[in-house]
């Protein structure tokens, strides 16, 4: 009797045994499976999700390597302003009008935003991020920081 109670105790450990190897793969597959979709969430997000104003805001010195290279320059201002000091070959548009007309601007080219001080350049960033140009950047400091920097004006007001 006693190696038939042995036997069925063996038995018993045996399942036992055998339920928590399965319940330890069952617990790497679901550890494996949430941890795929967490890391592809996360890609997702990264991959998808819209780039901030802060990103494209690049400084008077990579603004004239752009300038260097055909960016197109959009300054924000009114004409009246854009009158008195504009960097060279930039085109004006107003921030006012510049949802009206942005089928004047290139899709192909780079496009730098400028004001004089670098805050309605942000605006028109965020307004050209939205439309979808992806190319679109803005000089940090404005004319301000271009001027400070050396770089060619035409004009000399502030």
């Amino acid at each position: 009797m006693t190696k038939r109670h042995k036997s069925s105790h063996s038995g018993l450990s045996k399942t036992k045994s055998a339920k928590q190897r399965n319940n330890r793969q069952r617990y790497w597959i679901w550890l494996g499976i949430g941890l795929g979709v967490v890391v592809l969430a996360a890609a997702v997000f990264l991959l998808t999700r819209p780039k901030a104003a802060m990103s494209a805001e690049i400084s008077a010195a990579q603004a004239y390597e752009k300038f260097q290279n055909g960016a197109f320059f959009l300054d924000v201002r009114p004409a009246e302003e854009w009158a008195q000091v504009h960097i060279a070959n930039s085109t004006q548009i107003a921030l006012d009008e510049l949802q009206s007309r942005l089928s004047q601007l290139p899709q192909d080219r780079d496009i730098v935003v400028v004001c004089l001080s670098g805050v309605r350049s942000k605006a028109g960033l965020a307004l050209l991020q939205q439309a979808g140009f992806k190319q679109a950047f803005c000089l940090n400091g404005g004319i301000e920081a271009w001027k400070a920097a050396g770089y060619p004006v035409e004009g000399n007001a502030p």
